[in-house]
């Protein structure tokens, strides 16, 4: 199974040889088989890639993110047609009715502000996160009440501190954006992989945005970027924190009875939910897990 997030900072160039991808300097080479890869980050924008490389990525399933100038994610080259059926699974994705996809909402938000809870209780207040443990139950089919924005107004004040806004240019927002951006990629490539639109989604609508049903799913994985960096940024965004969070998917969280990387859980996470929007699994069905 692959498990390597590979970052790219320094000029080089980027080709394909015998299953390997190579990563050539001036005086230097390196060689990593695509087996052994889940997604390649681009922090520099002088890097020359091989046609031959970019559609051996796609054959394999392997995100390649680009930066801006300022090394944030702001691109993503996924393939065309992630499964051998994508037309079929497309038609299932048209199909969803409006009461399934309110159901399987209500659950993801349930999920997200459960694990805000959670990371609440161990690392800023219990307090608030009590408060935030008794909304979970009061979430209704489609969020209709608005209590994901509700917890949000209380779970990130609490977390860092009563001024915070996300709305703010400071360091911490520049990581949680970035790390967010890392997670993004990796829900979308969880997504196509199975043969569906990530422009579709069961709540985010938005005519601009390309990644709607991403942005769905990705919601209760949230609070694994706000941990890290609580934990982490203290001060100025630095390479290091980049490195960490582009990590964050190598990290281990408790799932199924087991220890699962996170990367893995996104995956199995999302087949839940798209089996549960497919009815071919209860929605009290989707396997919860932990971001501790």
């Amino acid at each position: 199974m692959a498990f390597r997030n590979i970052v790219i900072e320094s000029p080089c160039k980027l080709s394909y040889k015998g299953g390997y991808l190579v990563v050539r300097k001036e005086d230097d080479a390196a060689k990593i088989h695509l087996s052994e890869i889940t997604t390649i980050v681009l922090q520099t924008n002088q890097v020359f890639i091989s046609a031959y490389l970019l559609s051996e990525l796609a054959k394999a399933k392997i995100s390649l993110v680009s930066s801006d100038e300022k090394h944030n994610p702001i691109g993503q080259y996924l393939p065309l047609y992630g499964a051998h059926n994508t037309s079929k699974r497309i038609g299932e994705q048209l199909e969803w009715g409006e009461p399934i996809k309110k159901r399987v909402w209500q659950r993801v938000v349930r999920d997200k502000i459960a694990h805000q809870a959670r990371l609440l209780n161990v690392r800023a207040s219990e307090l608030e996160g009590e408060m935030l443990a008794r909304l979970v139950d009061e979430v209704r089919s489609g969020d209709t009440t608005n209590r994901e924005a509700h917890a949000a107004r209380i779970y990130f004040r609490a977390l860092f501190g009563s001024n915070f806004s996300r709305d703010d240019d400071v360091p911490v927002n520049a990581a949680l954006n970035y790390g967010y951006g890392i997670l993004l990629s990796a829900v979308n490539r969880e997504i196509v992989a199975r043969g569906y639109l990530t422009q579709c989604g069961i709540c985010h609508r938005s005519e601009f945005n390309q990644f709607n049903l991403s942005c769905d799913l990705m919601e209760p994985f949230r609070p694994i970027v706000d941990r890290l960096v609580f934990d982490n940024i203290d001060g100025d965004f630095t390479k290091d924190d980049k490195y960490l969070l582009v990590d964050m998917l190598n990290h281990r969280v408790p799932y199924r009875g087991g220890s699962y990387h996170v990367g893995s859980v996104i995956g199995l996470y999302v087949q839940d939910c798209l089996s549960a929007l497919n009815k071919k699994l209860s929605v009290d069905e989707i396997e919860a897990f932990d971001v501790l």
